[in-house]
């Protein structure tokens, strides 16, 4: 599904390549006891319509809590996002109030996979992320395919190193500073690696 916000965030000739959330067993975690109430209530209510009457039956509308509390924890793991693109680790949260943190991949110096033995039987871990800055994504816990998600990032700033992001754009170089300016602007790498980079795009002329 296309996601307005999170493509009002990419930078020019910037692109998502993968789109991650935490493990369902989070949401399950999270909801477990919503929809153990809910379940309680419905019995309570099915068991006093047969001494009470059809009345009981109004109980239903206690339902209306827990659904509300479960339908909350849903939007928020739903929009709970982890993303990697070309150039940035992303993470998005929130459901109306936005929250987003990132890091740029040339600041990535290492990512740590854990898995427990459960982890691996039903594909979750935590991924710890190790940049050169204190900012930006740090621990992601109980992430669906870490694996897959540690590869992503792995493959996705090895391209970036080796500038095959200047081959697919057409050798472009002028909009790839243009791009790496704005990407400055917007703080997401610093004046000093923004000079570095357009050093080496201009030697590449």
């Amino acid at each position: 599904m296309d996601d307005t916000y999170l493509n009002s965030l990419l930078g020019e000739r910037e692109s998502i390549l993968l789109v991650a959330r935490q493990h369902w067993l989070v949401l399950l975690t999270e909801t477990i006891s919503e929809l153990l109430l809910a379940l309680v209530v419905l019995v309570l209510i099915v068991v006093l319509s047969v001494f009470v009457g059809p009345l009981a039956l109004l109980g239903l509308v206690i339902l209306i809590v827990p659904l509300i509390s479960v339908t909350r924890d849903i939007l928020y793991w739903v929009n709970r996002k982890y993303i990697i693109t070309s150039r940035r680790v992303i993470q998005l949260s929130g459901v109306i109030s936005k929250n987003v943190a990132d890091s740029s991949l040339e600041k990535v110096n290492d990512v740590k996979l854990e898995q427990s033995f459960f982890g691996r039987l039903l594909g979750y871990g935590d991924i710890e992320i190790l940049t050169a800055s204190e900012l930006g994504v740090n621990k992601i816990s109980r992430i669906n395919d870490p694996i897959g998600y540690k590869t992503a990032m792995v493959n996705a700033k090895a391209r970036l190193e080796s500038g095959e992001d200047i081959k697919a754009a057409g050798g472009d170089i002028p909009a790839l500073i243009s791009q790496l300016d704005g990407l400055r602007q917007k703080g997401v790498i610093s004046e000093g690696e923004f000079q570095e980079k357009k050093t080496k795009l201009l030697s590449k002329i």
